[in-house]
């Protein structure tokens, strides 16, 4: 009996630190694809380009989209940038990181309200960009 529990619970163990290490890979993977995920609040991606070349044709997407900016920053001597601007009800933030001279880790999010997303429109913005390049 004692034998029995004793092999389920190392089955479980093992189970247990085996499932959040694949979702982990299958996110990076998915990453390094330059594939989009949702994250909590929006989309992400990497994607192919360097910081002003995503920087661009992000601001050709928001003016596609008619995402009307209404700030920018830049921080770390431009390598992380970000835009921001409105679309109807919503506040959309197009966060920028350089991930490598070639390659730029991009976050969209489309804020609705203090406790509500858009996920599926930070999707869509997200998506224009990565087809951009």
């Amino acid at each position: 009996m004692f034998r029995r529990v004793a092999v389920r619970f190392q089955l479980a163990l093992v189970l247990a630190l085996a499932l959040p290490a694949s979702a982990c890979l299958a996110a990076a993977a998915a990453g390094a694809a330059g594939g989009v995920y949702f994250t909590s609040r929006g989309a992400e991606s990497l994607v192919e380009g360097s910081i002003d070349q995503v920087a661009a044709r992000a601001e050709a997407v928001m003016a596609e989209m008619q995402i009307v900016k209404d700030a920018e920053s830049s921080e770390r001597g431009g390598d992380r940038r970000e835009l921001k601007g409105k679309k109807g009800d919503l506040d959309v933030t197009i966060q920028m990181r350089r991930e490598s001279p070639t390659t730029t880790k991009v976050e969209v999010t489309a804020r609705e309200n203090l406790a509500e997303w858009d996920k599926e429109y930070a999707q869509q913005v997200l998506e224009r960009i990565v087809k951009e390049g």
